[in-house]
Formats: C-alpha cells, structure tokens, sequence
C-alpha cells in the first residue's frame, strides 16, 4: 500500500491494482486528487485498475468529477476499469443524477 497524497480531509492510496480514495473529497482537493491519480495511472502500467470510493465520507459532484477524470485516462491509457465501488452517499448521487449507467459499466467512456 502506497499513500500518493494526504491531506487532513483526504487520502489518495495505491495498492496493486486499485486507486483508492478515503475521506471528504470536495471541491478544494479534486483537483490535486484528480491529477495525482492520473500521474500514478500513467506511470503503473496497468492492464486493469479498481477506482475505489468506498470510504468516500460525503456525496459530492467533486468526486464524481476526480471519477470521471479516472476513467478518461483509463480510456486514453487503454486500462480496463475492472471494478468501480462508491460509498453509499455517493451511489444515491450517482443515482439522482442519472448517471448510474456511465459509473455501472467498467467500460463506459467519460
């Protein structure tokens, strides 16, 4: 397990195959979040990523953005996304924004 960035709010974690995010994930540390995971898809030469939000504390338009930015370099890449696991707020926002059918397909181009 490799902490890639850490903040009092938010941690981003590598662990084999799997980008993981713990913590509030707003607005103030997408980005930073975002560009980070980025640079560790980049250089993981990977066949096959997990993105997890499961430990994602608060629903936030934010992590859906980090998400959706995940999956643009997975597509670029040419890394499958074999698993995409939300916490609970986050799935209830998936859901009310109708985006279920982007986040439930591994595949699904961002």
């Amino acid at each position: 397990m490799t902490t890639l960035l850490s903040t009092p709010h938010v941690s981003l974690i590598a662990q084999s195959c799997t980008l993981a995010v713990q913590g509030d994930l707003n607005v103030n540390a997408a980005a930073e979040v975002a560009a980070v995971g980025v640079k560790w898809l980049e250089s993981a030469q990977l066949t096959g990523v997990v993105l997890d939000f499961s430990e994602v504390s608060k629903a936030s338009s934010a992590a859906i953005s980090v998400l959706f930015e995940w999956l643009r370099a997975c597509h670029s890449l040419g890394v499958v996304v074999t698993s995409i696991a939300l916490s609970t707020p986050l799935e209830r926002l998936t859901s009310l924004a109708e985006l279920d059918a982007l986040i439930g397909s591994p595949n699904a181009e961002a």
